[in-house]
């Protein structure tokens, strides 16, 4: 049932970072082959300049075996993992970095290191996680957010979470996006918490005028298929067209997403969503 499908970085997200010219991106323990061909094919595209963290002869050595010299790029000797991402954040705190790249590192370490308080990496917004989902280079992307961030965010996080999703939808040429808040019904039942929050979303998002297409509670057959949504009677902008889908909590999220990779080969682009880039590709 795995799918052994080759997976393609879509063509829109190359073509808007392309356009940006090259940025300045440190890979956060870079001591993984992985993460140094990745960063090999974002240079070759033109897309980062690498800055590498981590024990520097193994960097070295896994460039060497890419027959990649790195020699004119930096590299940041730091044997220990934990201490990688302290590194990073200051970097991106001073400006000397634009993107964080996630190399091999828990992502609750690297968090940490960019939420400390006194490097001002966030400002006043609340962190959120963004999955950006492609199937084929020119596909429509769709927006799964928050699976790795927030656990069980309360309807005020979940607030943040949406703004943040929208401001990225924006920002990679999504005029008004189409919000799906994601519960297992379309009814709003007081035994379905989650259907309770996706209505008092929905309500806020138009009090606030919010640049989106918000409805919910929705299901996720009638998020994404209009014939499923058309047999349930459901008539709205979002339903079967939705651009983003805002999950109840990070397992579901979490589990929709690594279904999509392993049963479907979806590339899975992710970003962590605040005023700073902070973006990296994740097969």
């Amino acid at each position: 049932m795995l799918s052994k499908k080759d997976i393609i970085c879509p063509e829109n997200l190359l073509n808007l970072a392309k356009t940006k010219g090259p940025a300045k991106a440190v890979i956060v323990n870079a001591i993984k082959p992985v993460s140094i061909e990745s960063a090999k094919q974002a240079v070759d595209a033109n897309l980062i300049i690498p800055v590498f963290i981590g024990d520097k002869s193994i960097i070295e050595n896994n460039a060497k075996q890419l027959n990649w010299d790195i020699s004119k790029y930096e590299i940041i000797d730091e044997p220990n993992e934990n201490s990688t991402a302290p590194i990073a954040a200051k970097l991106a705190s001073e400006d000397k970095v634009k993107i964080i790249v996630k190399g091999h590192i828990h992502t609750d370490v690297l968090m940490k290191a960019v939420l400390k308080r006194n490097l001002n990496l966030i400002g006043k917004k609340r962190l959120s996680h963004i999955w950006h989902m492609t199937l084929e280079k020119n596909d429509k992307p769709f927006i799964i957010t928050d699976g790795a961030l927030n656990v069980l965010p309360k309807l005020e996080t979940k607030m943040h979470i949406l703004k943040n999703s929208i401001d990225f939808a924006n920002r990679i040429g999504i005029g008004k996006p189409r919000v799906s808040v994601l519960s297992a019904t379309e009814e709003v039942l007081d035994s379905m918490p989650s259907s309770l929050e996706a209505n008092e979303l929905t309500k806020r998002a138009k009090k606030e005028g919010l640049n989106a297409e918000v409805f919910g509670p929705m299901a996720f057959d009638n998020s994404v298929s209009e014939k499923a949504a058309q047999i349930k009677g459901i008539k709205n902008v979002v339903a079967g067209n939705t651009d983003i889908l805002l999950v109840p909590n990070v397992e579901t999220g979490n589990a929709l997403v690594k279904m999509m990779i392993f049963f479907y080969g979806c590339l899975c682009s992710w970003c962590s969503s605040w005023w700073k880039s902070s973006c990296g590709n994740n097969k």
